[in-house]
């Protein structure tokens, strides 16, 4: 036997020694990053669900703050109703009444009420009286329903004691029409419904959360709006039912959904869910991405672990940016939006001292409305973003710019002037100018003949409030001396104005 022979075992044996540390090792690495992954999805699963359930709860209060808002302002256009007095004294059903003078006064409430009706598309707009007379917009939809009962059942309605009120839906289980009655005198009640369609532009889904269904339902939970339409006029499906029945301002999270309650309007719920696999789907898949690189290369697995963790925090962070993105800034203007707006502000005030000096500006657009109306709404939308640009461009990154309105913006100056001789006063005063000067500069529509300005008000911190309710209650009142000056033009709040004695700074006029 040759030495070359003696030799050729114990190379097989270090051959087999290589081969069982290499698998030893690889089965090592593979436990360990199967271990290590299984723990990072784990945990993204959790930090995942709580994120999303937080996002889900603040999307769903402001729903509800949506709708609150809402309700208001249907509420304040029907006070308009009162603005003839006719409208509070008359009554129909008086056997005193003079048939010529009582023609007489219909057509003048009629004319009213039809006026209103038109400016919010109302499908009811009118007085009903005791004997199931009306004057106003009655459809022939709820005349038809309720026949000669007309004022008896729509007396039902009124709940509210306080403020002889009250809201109805699903109301004879018509569910297409939203009510609002409100009662004028013993025989009189005043009677507003809309399509309960129309909510669909309260209850904004994001387009981040494409899944998440938004419902609002009645204490009976009958479902009132659903972004799923086939759902309205149906009670509440029992999955959801049996996570949030009998709760009130609460988010339920579990394997199957997350769920954000809250209440709104006369005894209703705003409910949001997201199904949990959808929230997850985007885990699922990088799980089992990870586990097939860890069984296939074992060297790399560590590296490769690290690697796909990111990708899986990464759908986790672009949920959480976006949505919180969503939640404070207007898409449109890309300023802060008005909820984000009143809270920095408010904040920024709370933390500051006597001593300094801040500004809060108000500006409502001029002639805004015919530009919606002359060249459309998607125009008037393209001119708000140019807005949001424009204020972008005057006021530096430390101020907070806000959209407070549908054409109503807002500055808080957090910024010191440039020149520190320069009374403060005196650099407001410049950056209301520079502001007013780009708002004159900018023409619409495709021949530029269209202009815009604004009317600005301003009141500072602290002479004139150390709140932000004192100094926009402030402010608005300067913004509307400057709108019955004449617009395109600026107002510093002083204590003058209460009594008509308010001097606008014109754009061209020197600094005071």
């Amino acid at each position: 036997m040759t030495k070359r022979e003696k030799k050729k075992p114990d190379m097989k044996n270090v051959s087999r020694l290589k081969f069982s540390l290499i698998i030893g090792y690889a089965v090592i690495v593979i436990a360990a990053v199967s271990l290590v992954s299984a723990l990072a999805v784990k945990k993204t699963d959790t930090v995942l669900k709580n994120q999303v359930s937080t996002m889900v709860s603040s999307l769903n209060v402001q729903m509800k703050l949506n709708m609150n808002s809402y309700l208001f302002r249907m509420e304040t256009i029907g006070t308009l109703a009162f603005a003839e007095e006719e409208a509070c004294t008359y009554d129909a059903t008086s056997p005193d009444n003079d048939e010529y003078e009582a023609l007489n006064t219909e057509k003048i409430i009629s004319d009213k009420l039809y006026s209103l009706c038109i400016m919010e598309n109302f499908v009811d707009y009118g007085i009903v009286y005791r004997n199931n007379h009306y004057v106003g917009k009655i459809s022939n939809g709820t005349a038809n329903m309720l026949g000669d009962k007309l004022f008896e059942e729509l007396s039902t309605i009124v709940s509210r004691q306080r403020t002889k009120d009250g809201w109805a839906a699903g109301f004879q289980d018509n569910f297409k029409r939203i009510y609002y009655v409100k009662q004028i005198h013993e025989n009189a009640l005043l009677v507003i419904s809309f399509y309960a369609a129309e909510l669909e532009n309260v209850f904004d889904n994001p387009e981040t959360l494409n899944g998440m269904e938004i419902r609002l339902i009645n204490q009976n939970y009958d479902v009132i709006y659903s972004s799923e339409n086939y759902e309205v006029g149906e009670h509440l499906n029992n999955a959801i039912l049996e996570r949030v029945q009998n709760q009130t301002s609460v988010t339920v999270i579990d394997n199957e959904y997350v769920v954000a309650v809250n209440p709104c309007g006369d005894e209703w719920n705003v409910i949001c869910s997201v199904p949990t696999e959808i929230i997850l789907s985007e885990k699922n898949r990088m799980q089992l991405f990870i586990y097939m690189i860890g069984l296939l290369a074992a060297l790399l697995a560590a590296a490769m672990g690290a690697v796909l963790s990111v990708k899986i925090a990464n759908p986790v962070t672009d949920i959480v940016s976006t949505l919180d993105t969503k939640a404070h800034i207007d898409q449109l203007t890309g300023i802060l939006n008005k909820l984000s707006f009143e809270e920095y502000t408010g904040n920024r005030l709370a933390d500051s001292l006597s001593f300094e000096n801040h500004a809060l500006i108000l500006i409502d657009v001029d002639n805004f409305k015919g530009v919606n109306d002359t060249l459309g709404h998607a125009y008037g939308d393209k001119v708000l973003s140019d807005i949001g640009a424009l204020m972008r461009s005057v006021f530096p990154e430390a101020d907070f710019l806000g959209r407070v309105g549908g054409d109503e913006f807002a500055v808080f100056i957090n910024s010191l002037p440039g020149g520190k001789d320069s009374p403060y006063p005196d650099y407001v005063q410049s950056k209301c100018e520079e502001l007013c000067e780009g708002f004159r500069n900018h023409y619409t529509g495709d021949d530029g003949n269209y202009k815009i300005s604004a009317s600005i008000g301003v009141s500072f911190f602290p002479e004139q409030g150390q709140t932000f309710p004192e100094l926009y209650a402030r402010a608005d009142k300067a913004l509307y001396f400057s709108k019955h000056k004449g617009k395109d033009t600026y107002t510093f709040f002083s204590q003058n104005l209460s009594e008509q004695e308010a001097n606008p700074h014109e754009t061209n006029s020197e600094t005071e």
